[in-house]
């Protein structure tokens, strides 16, 4: 435990120095120099988040088909997942509807200054909007190659292609034991690898924050803290929410599932990346005490369907744009939003600024100018931060949770002698 609580504190130590590494080269330099610094330092998060990449598709599946394999026959499969599936779109209407009630009675659009819109950005998440439909997405579910899935990390089709291939490896009896063997040593081979890994974990943090605060400036924060304040305040209140049910169904093990999870929700606040810290999450969890066979089933679930940060974000940052322009929702239409970023918003783990593109759908299903993403893009960074800390809480509790119902959740490892 000491090297994890060493490298939790590196990783500290590596956000403090780049925030002070950003703050000199914004104020100190000129701006070709800042557009320049930024793209060379963040090549440091590049390599992190491309060494997890390369981790998390061969994870998911070898994984997930042990986990299946293990759990024995279809009706095992359905009853987990059915529990899964309960409290996911549990968790993501209560995330949806916090965010909805929240930026009704706090007003942050008000307070928006349009002259701050970051057009140019926008019109690089505009582009992505026309992916997000429903037909588009129910295709989308089916891989076409699992090894074009593979290659492109497309976690939605990894999982629905390993659901398939497990439930089917289960159904070989004897023979299929080869198959669970080798990819169950695999799994350990990938989870080893997470380790060295995590060694990169403090270069790729200190480039990101390096990079966004010499490009941005401590400055933005003048422009959008109300905003910023009240989004705050909505993390707050679904935090509460959230380890409230943690500790009904956990009791006194809530307390260590946070200490085991703390290193992965840094990682994730600092990178923006809830999927940076799949595979240091899913080892995290197995130590806390939840099986395997359940972690495997449920973390790559929850990465596409119970992303409660972005979740609650989605409708705060929709009704705030349209009260930034003074446009009236009423309550029929405000519920009527929230259904449709409930549907919609399901798979977008591995989407780059994911929750944007589908907040930008949503605003032309409701004829809220879709630029009006423009406004809320300078701050966007800093809330994705709060954002992806959050799913990670999200997905470590739906894990936890389930892994006790089902009888599966055993001693942490530090409190085995």
């Amino acid at each position: 435990m000491k090297k994890a609580n060493n490298l939790t504190l590196y990783i500290i130590i590596a956000m403090v120095a780049g925030v002070l590494l950003g703050y000199t080269v914004h104020t100190q330099s000129t701006p070709e120099f800042i557009a320049v610094f930024a793209e060379r330092i963040k090549i440091l998060t590049k390599i992190f988040l491309l060494l997890v990449q390369m981790i998390i598709a061969p994870l998911v599946f070898s994984t997930l088909v042990v986990g299946i394999a293990k759990l024995g026959d279809l009706k095992t499969v359905g009853r987990v997942g059915g529990k899964a599936m309960l409290w996911f779109i549990s968790a993501s209407l209560m995330s949806l509807t916090i965010g909805m009630i929240l930026v009704n009675i706090l007003k942050p659009g008000v307070g928006i200054d349009l002259d701050n819109a970051d057009a140019s950005a926008a019109a690089d998440v505009l582009s992505k909007t026309q992916v997000f439909s429903l037909e588009n997405f129910v295709v989308h579910l089916f891989p076409r190659s699992i090894f074009e899935a593979l290659a492109q990390n497309e976690i939605l089709q990894i999982v629905i292609f390993s659901i398939l291939f497990g439930v089917a490896t289960a159904g070989l009896g004897e023979n299929g034991k080869v198959i669970v063997k080798g990819l169950d040593a695999v799994a350990h081979a990938i989870l080893k690898m997470v380790g060295y890994v995590m060694n990169v974990a403090p270069l790729g943090v200190f480039g990101a924050i390096a990079a966004v605060i010499a490009t941005k400036g401590l400055g933005i924060f003048y422009f959008y803290g109300k905003y910023m304040g009240f989004f705050l305040i909505g993390i707050v209140v679904l935090w509460i929410v959230l380890l409230a049910f943690g500790k009904i169904f956990l009791g006194d093990r809530l307390p260590g599932l946070l200490k085991r999870i703390i290193q992965p929700i840094i990682i994730a606040f600092s990178t923006t990346s809830s999927e940076a810290v799949f595979p240091k999450l899913t080892e995290e969890l197995e130590k806390f005490g939840c099986k395997d066979k359940i972690v495997s089933f449920i973390l790559p679930l929850g990465y596409s369907f119970n992303l409660d940060g972005s979740m609650m974000y989605m409708t705060f940052a929709s009704i705030a744009i349209a009260q930034a322009y003074g446009i009236q929702l009423d309550f029929g239409t405000q519920i009527t939003m929230l259904l449709v970023l409930m549907l919609t918003s399901k798979g977008i783990a591995g989407v780059p600024r994911a929750s944007l593109v589908v907040i930008t759908a949503t605003l032309s299903m409701f004829n809220i100018p879709p630029e009006g993403i423009a406004l809320i893009l300078p701050i966007d960074h800093f809330c994705d931060m709060f954002r992806s800390g959050t799913n990670v809480i999200g997905n470590a509790l739906a894990t936890s949770v389930i892994s006790k119902w089902e009888g599966e959740l055993g001693p942490d490892q530090e409190t085995i002698v």
